[in-house]
């Protein structure tokens, strides 16, 4: 079936998008306002853009029907007046106060304290993270493209990360346990989500080892 979005209504463009593309990393940003009002909220149009240099992409938009100052709207004020922010990662045991923070509390409201966490200051910048997430990022704002109707994509640098200790497999050689992260991503509709658990391993081929196994066909 083809859709060809020039004869779709601009709002139910997230129907097709929100359905095929999954699933969504969720990135559980910390940010504090210029008058140091801290702000919590998901989104699940994140991932890493690059690593060298360390980038990550949050796209952050006005949510149909919410208020004014819902925490889209927060989320983006605050990185771009203090240009700092904190990417936490969702747990499947933390699911359920990812989803309090999600909720459209009126601006100055302190998620974090609504979902009942704790914080912990980070090293480099002057936003806390969030102390029950398995695994954190500190970034740097890097830029922003406006892409109207109140939507950015925000891009950061990160300065430094942060792991639960027991994910630790070998902190000189850098490796980690994913799976004991027990991450979850965004998939379709209003709250279906997946849970990193059945996972499978498939190595990479070379192009010889293609062209050998075509023979063998």
């Amino acid at each position: 079936m083809f859709f060809d979005l020039a004869e779709i209504a601009p709002a139910n463009y997230a129907k097709l998008l929100n359905t095929t593309v999954v699933p969504r990393p969720i990135a559980w940003l910390v940010t504090k306002s210029a008058s140091g009002e801290l702000n919590a909220a998901p989104f699940s149009y994140f991932n890493v853009f690059s690593t060298n240099p360390p980038i990550v992409g949050i796209g952050i938009g006005s949510r149909e029907g919410a208020r004014e100052g819902a925490q889209s709207k927060d989320s983006s004020a605050n990185i771009l007046a203090t240009r700092q922010f904190v990417v936490n990662l969702v747990s499947y045991d933390m699911r359920h106060m990812m989803n309090i923070c999600a909720a459209d509390y009126a601006a100055g409201i302190n998620e974090i304290e609504k979902a009942g966490l704790a914080t912990v200051d980070s090293v480099r910048v002057d936003v806390p993270r969030i102390a029950e997430s398995p695994a954190a990022l500190e970034c740097a704002f890097h830029d922003s493209i406006d892409l109207g109707n109140d939507r950015h994509i925000i891009t950061g640098r990160v300065l430094a990360v942060h792991v639960r200790d027991d994910a630790v497999i070998d902190k000189d050689k850098l490796y980690i346990d994913t799976p004991k992260l027990d991450l979850i991503g965004r998939l379709h509709g209003r709250g279906w989500y997946a849970r990193l658990s059945d996972l499978f391993e498939m190595p990479r081929v070379s192009v010889e080892d293609v062209e050998e196994q075509a023979k063998q066909r």
